[in-house]
């Protein structure tokens, strides 16, 4: 099969797209040919290794697919041959054919295309765990979003909207605010407006912050935060990682909340799943509509990766090998 292989930690262009044998399903595992796999941010460091975690060399990016089930393994039981499906891989997922474990496996609703399912588990589940499980977002509070046209930041304001809450998106460019707004963000601001703690304060400030970028805009957010507000910590696009003054933290009793959606795998699965049972669902209602910014082939996954790199995209980057 043909996959974007990393021999050795580097730039994004130094990666190669290789031909390498076909993986076989080892103990409850099935293989799965990709039809879509979806670009996250974690896949532009992790190959850089800048990530948290390092896989053993070499290996494939990619944690996210979407295809049809070609091969079961010993112990797989409930799951047929020809099955469309959404995967967490982990890596392997930018190549035609790739590795999960059977217990990650999500059936694809009717109706469904592979582009989409692509573009959905990962930035959608982030989200739901964030603001459901490690902020408890109620219906009423102010949610702020710093990257709100990313594809992790739309899912949090679609999210953010059917919990009830007012969002506040805040973007970088007139273009990227413009779709803010036209996924349903009550209130828009550009991200660098000296003036936008006082904007946030005037309309109330936020109970709830969720910050997927980093930087300067992070102390801003910090200072928005209304008594006893949630400040989710979820990435750090900017590549700049805040540093947390305690006293604002102390002076409101405000809560900085960490958010790393892929250690609930490990730790607890049962979060994750529950949560993607119920994104599923919103899926196939139609209730979530996944807004994939941009489709490149596997020979150029590695352009995709730098438009995630650059902040280039908005919504979400999928690679169709």
């Amino acid at each position: 099969m043909r996959a974007l292989v990393c021999e050795t930690l580097g730039p994004i262009n130094s990666h190669r797209v290789q031909e390498i044998p076909d993986p076989l399903p080892g103990k409850r595992q099935v293989a799965v040919r990709v039809h879509a796999c979806g670009v996250n941010f974690a896949d532009t460091l992790i190959i850089q290794g800048k990530y948290q975690e390092r896989p053993d060399l070499p290996f494939v990016p990619g944690s996210e697919v979407a295809g049809e089930v070609i091969a079961l393994g010993e112990g797989v039981k409930g799951i047929a041959l020809g099955q469309r499906v959404m995967a967490l891989t982990s890596v392997g997922g930018f190549a035609e054919i790739a590795l999960a474990a059977a217990d990650t496996l999500i059936p694809l609703p009717d109706g469904i295309d592979f582009t989409d399912a692509a573009a959905f588990t990962v930035a959608y589940g982030t989200s739901h765990v964030a603001l459901e499980t490690r902020a408890q977002l109620k219906a009423g509070e102010t949610l702020i979003i710093n990257g709100a046209s990313g594809g992790v930041g739309l899912t949090a304001l679609e999210i953010g909207k059917m919990m009830g809450a007012t969002v506040i998106g805040l973007a970088s460019t007139e273009e990227k605010r413009a779709l803010v707004a036209e996924h349903g963000a009550d209130h828009v601001f550009d991200v660098a407006d000296p003036d936008l703690r006082d904007k946030v304060k005037a309309l109330g400030g936020a109970d709830v912050g969720y910050d997927v970028v980093g930087g300067d805009a992070f102390n801003t957010m910090l200072r928005c935060m209304k008594f006893e507000g949630r400040l989710l910590t979820v990435g750090f696009a900017s590549g700049e990682i805040p540093q947390v003054p305690a006293n604002l933290l102390l002076v409101k009793n405000i809560s900085v909340v960490g958010v790393y959606w892929g250690s609930y795998a490990r730790n607890n699965p049962s979060v994750l799943m529950k949560s993607l049972v119920q994104l599923t669902h919103w899926l196939k209602e139609g209730q979530l509509r996944p807004h994939v910014s941009a489709v490149y082939s596997l020979d150029e996954a590695t352009k995709g990766l730098e438009a995630l790199a650059n902040r280039q995209s908005v919504g979400k980057v999928v690679i169709k090998p």
